[in-house]
């Protein structure tokens, strides 16, 4: 289905560029667009969206970090009784998210953004770090060991949604059920390990105002060492150069 065109004020322009990028992103890929045709797509002329977005990559980086925000909602608010099932439960959120949300997750994942020119996609997936972590926290001894639990489950949830897009688990819709259940049950077995080697019980909760190096763990869309996308778009002449 296609956005229809109308005229859009100016207060509403940069999010209503960001639903056209999202579907758009869902019918040709993270690279199949441009910002003319998102102009096109909703009525507007080629050079107004550079008021908002200084090139593709710019938008394509306010998707990302809206894929960030729906994933952390649904990381944040999956339950669990204890620290063990938040974790396995934070893990089957992240790829039930990714699957309903596939566009904005193809954005994340679908070209590097590099978290030092696109700090807003950082800033937004911090609540996805946080929500592994504090039951991680739990679940561990020492600060340190929190991160490394942390930075194994989100490798494992992160990587099961992606090769999910991939359809590495079989085609389909039907896959991300199973694919997330997965995900949960390979966290219960690195807890259950962990704890086996350990040879001891779940510790005591330590005190909520601890804290560990959130920037330190692994956040979805931020890579360090991509490279801009040599198709992006460049803003017309009429755009002010920007």
């Amino acid at each position: 289905m296609r956005v229809k065109k109308r005229g859009y004020h100016h207060g509403d322009l940069r999010a209503a560029l960001i639903d056209a990028a999202v579907q758009l992103i869902g019918e040709r890929g993270v690279k199949g667009f441009t910002l003319a045709e998102a102009s096109r797509q909703l009525g507007v002329s080629v050079a107004a969206p550079y008021r908002h977005f200084a090139d593709r990559d710019r938008l394509v980086a306010a998707v990302a970090a809206q894929a960030c925000e729906v994933i952390g909602q649904a990381v944040g608010s999956a339950g669990g009784e204890t620290p063990a099932e938040r974790l396995s439960e934070a893990a089957r959120a992240y790829v039930s998210a990714a699957a309903a949300n596939r566009p904005l997750f193809v954005a994340l994942i679908g070209v590097g953004l590099d978290k030092r020119r696109y700090p807003e996609v950082e800033e937004a997936a911090r609540p996805v770090a946080r929500a592994f972590l504090e039951p991680a926290r739990l679940i561990t001894e020492a600060e340190e060991d929190a991160v490394h639990l942390t930075e194994t489950v989100v490798a494992i949830a992160h990587g099961h949604a992606v090769l999910l897009m991939d359809a590495s688990f079989g085609p389909g819709p039907r896959a991300a059920a199973p694919v997330a259940a997965r995900a949960a049950d390979a966290v219960r077995a690195v807890v259950d390990h962990r704890r086996s080697r350990a040879g001891a019980a779940c510790p005591e909760p330590r005190r909520d105002d601890e804290r560990a190096e959130v920037d330190r763990l692994p956040r979805p869309g931020a890579a360090d060492h991509a490279r801009p996308d040599p198709g992006g778009d460049q803003p017309p002449a009429s755009a002010g150069g920007r």
